[in-house]
């Protein structure tokens, strides 16, 4: 542990920081699986699949504003997310 008082509270910021981050992390990672599972499932409703891909996005989009993952990340899973998608929705016509 630091001995300097200031550094103590870096310390303790950098670690409720990192926990927070990574809590945003695994709820990106949970609800791009749920998106990519949603898509897949062929008896799923369209509105349910809709509302599974904005959810990832929104979780994307919110994580890279607080900075938390990097701007091209983000848009390469939400670019793969919509890959699937279109893909499903170009089979089915």
């Amino acid at each position: 542990m630091p001995n300097i008082k200031s550094v103590a509270k870096d310390v303790k910021r950098s670690h409720l920081r990192h926990l927070r981050n990574q809590a945003t992390k695994s709820q990106i990672k949970t609800l791009t699986k749920k998106a990519r599972t949603t898509i897949a499932d062929a008896s799923a409703a369209p509105e349910q699949v809709t509302a599974s891909v904005s959810n990832a996005f929104a979780s994307l989009d919110k994580a890279w504003k607080r900075g938390i993952i990097h701007k091209n990340v983000a848009n390469r899973r939400k670019s793969r997310i919509a890959k699937r998608l279109n893909a499903l929705s170009t089979a089915k016509a």
